[in-house]
């Protein structure tokens, strides 16, 4: 089968031929419909975020149609819409037992620390295949496995509340989700802070104050829109310590600050005036949960999460065409999610 694979840090991805992959007793084998074009993609390329198992094939983000299933499984069957939950757990440990399991002791990404779906055929534990409803496309349904899910995640680990003001530092696939996401929670006023103009105005046209971060300083931005109280929840998904610093500083009393971008750069924070005087908090969030899936599909179904065309564009399963867009996620300067779509 055809697959696209990182053979070396650093280097761009290449064109491979292998084989289609034998499943064992409690996995089922897809045949991919779409992989979404992940901005953790990127960072595997350039080795921001280790990986020591070469050559892999990338792709977390992954729907498709079962092509067989082991005799084992018994939640989906041959010829059933599917999309895949990106971590492979044990199901036993103490983490997976509390339904944590991206803090599973076996835990392994799909992508990342096994073959993922940038390729024509993905195997994976028939427990991480989950049913796609028809109105939801195998395109839309591969993103959702990532950037709406952890978005989802990270609303709820901040246990928004409805009515409560919402900033997002960073509108790329993750803010794009996190905004709809938000007004379906029904939440307050929403704020993305960006510095890219297209950007800026796809969020506006969602319904969101656009804070133009080249302006002027956002967090005097966002206190001036808000009379000067702050917001109750801050969400940074970009990465970088001077974001999330601005995310604690925009915050009011009680606010809650979820940190779900990735940096290797230190933080500052001055404890009392900007932590420990308004009780704010700084919440870690990594990944997401099986059990919030159900719930991410129903805001599809009913149309509060949805990805029009123009906010999605398709690509053959080619490394030429993958490497440009990860060229593009890497310099931030993409505002379109990619999915790559295997032609026949």
């Amino acid at each position: 089968m055809r697959a696209v694979r990182l053979g070396q840090i650093g280097a761009p991805l290449e064109n491979a031929e292998i084989e289609v992959p034998e499943i064992g007793l409690s996995e089922v084998l897809i045949r991919v419909g779409a992989t979404g074009i992940c901005h953790s993609d990127a960072h595997y390329r350039a080795g921001i975020s280790k990986i020591d198992n070469l050559p892999v094939t990338l792709g977390h983000e992954v729907a498709g149609r079962v092509e067989k299933i082991g005799s084992d499984v018994t939640n989906v069957a041959a010829g059933d819409r599917v999309c895949v939950h990106y971590l492979v757990h044990c199901g036993s440990c103490e983490f997976c037992g509390r339904g944590l399991e991206q803090f599973c002791h076996q835990g392994q990404m799909i992508g990342k620390h096994r073959d993922g779906g940038y390729a024509e055929f993905i195997k994976v534990p028939g427990r991480n295949a989950f049913a796609l409803p028809e109105e939801i496309s195998f395109e839309v349904g591969a993103i959702m496995m990532c950037s709406s899910a952890t978005a989802l995640h990270a609303l709820n680990k901040a246990r928004l509340k409805p009515g409560e003001s919402v900033a997002i530092f960073g509108f790329g696939g993750l803010g794009f989700s996190a905004l709809q996401l938000a007004r379906a929670l029904d939440c307050g006023g929403v704020y993305v802070v960006e510095i890219n103009r297209a950007k800026l105005t796809s969020a506006a046209k969602l319904g969101a104050v656009a804070i133009d971060a080249n302006a002027a300083d956002p967090v005097e931005q966002i206190k001036e829109a808000t009379n000067g109280k702050g917001v109750d929840v801050s969400l940074e998904l970009i990465g970088s310590s001077k974001t999330m610093r601005q995310a604690v500083r925009c915050l009011g009393p009680l606010g809650r600050a979820a940190m779900i971008g990735l940096t290797a750069e230190p933080m500052s924070i001055f404890p009392y005036p900007e932590l420990i005087n308004k009780e704010v908090e700084i919440i870690g969030v990594s990944d997401h949960l099986e059990t919030e899936l159900p719930a991410l599909m129903e805001f599809a179904r009913d149309g509060k999460l949805r990805f029009p065309p123009e906010s999605l564009r398709v690509v053959d399963l080619d490394a030429g065409r993958i490497n440009a867009v990860l060229d593009a996620l890497q310099s931030s300067i993409d505002h379109v999610r990619t999915v790559i779509i295997p032609q026949p």
